[in-house]
């Protein structure tokens, strides 16, 4: 019982993953909506920092020593710091929720890339074909956007997430593999909390409009993104290949987009649509074994 229910679990887990990994973009338009970018993380991450640390309490886990330390708290600049950072800066500077994850959807482009020389990973000629695919189809859900102005601003920041969630993944698989995810999250929180502490103190003016709005999203995002989803990737970066858990990233454009149309009203249409097609082929392409 225990083996099928594992089992079942081990299957559901990426769609579960790409689910809860794009609400983060819808709940960030909430947030933004009352708070700056990095004001609003500081809160979020010293939440999930208390959160975190109830949690390693009651399961005593096994904490890492200096060098662990170290890296836990270099993954989690760029997995958490950079990335959120950006993502969130993206959304502020009008870049549509539904869009703000296209940029970072292109990490699985980089990371087979670099996987391929820094960890050792051999990429089969199909995973590159579906590789060029997702890029492809994430081309044809750009198409007809602004780049320039306002919005030039807000994918330069899109594309700095892009950079960071791509290395911090390929970090945490090289450096943080052995250590318990309980312990070296609280170091990655607790690294974060700073760095956007100290963001927000040097670039913004830290007014938060505590509206049921802003305290719901925030509420989600601590637990179903900062606790559920991060939780569920680096189990996912400690079972597969880090080429096929960067290609779940090419369905979370596709599934915010559809978010955001329910909910913001922001527009598909049919180009976007072919594109969101050619994202989910790419998945499959990526993820065959042969």
């Amino acid at each position: 019982m225990n083996k099928s229910f594992e089992e079942t679990a081990a299957r559901l887990a990426p769609a579960i993953f790409v689910v809860l990994w794009s609400t983060g973009f819808i709940g960030t338009k909430y947030v933004i909506n009352n708070a700056e970018p990095l004001t609003y993380l500081s809160i979020r991450m010293a939440i999930v920092v208390v959160v975190m640390t109830v949690i390693a309490a009651i399961a005593r886990p096994r904490w890492p020593d200096a060098s662990g330390v170290f890296h836990s708290a270099v993954a989690g600049i760029l997995v958490h710091g950079i990335y959120l950072g950006g993502t969130a800066i993206a959304i502020a500077h009008s870049i549509p929720a539904g869009l703000s994850a296209l940029i970072p959807g292109l990490q699985p482009i980089l990371t087979s890339t670099i996987a391929n020389r820094w960890l050792g990973e051999r990429v089969t000629p199909l995973q590159w074909g579906g590789l060029v695919l997702g890029l492809a189809g994430v081309a044809l859900i750009l198409h007809d956007r602004p780049m320039t102005g306002q919005a030039g601003w807000g994918w330069f920041a899109s594309v700095i997430s892009l950079i960071s969630i791509t290395l911090g993944t390929l970090y945490q698989r090289r450096y943080c593999n052995a250590i318990d995810w309980r312990a070296g999250n609280v170091v990655q929180y607790i690294a974060v909390t700073i760095f956007f502490g100290i963001g927000a103190w040097l670039f913004e003016t830290n007014v938060v409009h505590w509206t049921t709005e802003f305290v719901l999203a925030l509420t989600w995002l601590v637990f179903a993104l900062s606790i559920g989803s991060i939780g569920l990737l680096y189990w996912l970066i400690r079972h597969h290949a880090a080429t096929s858990v960067a290609s779940l990233f090419y369905l979370v454009p596709a599934v915010t987009a559809l978010m955001a149309y329910v909910l913001f009203g922001e527009r598909l249409d049919p180009v976007a649509i072919a594109g969101m097609g050619a994202c989910a082929a790419a998945v499959f392409l990526v993820n065959r074994r042969t």
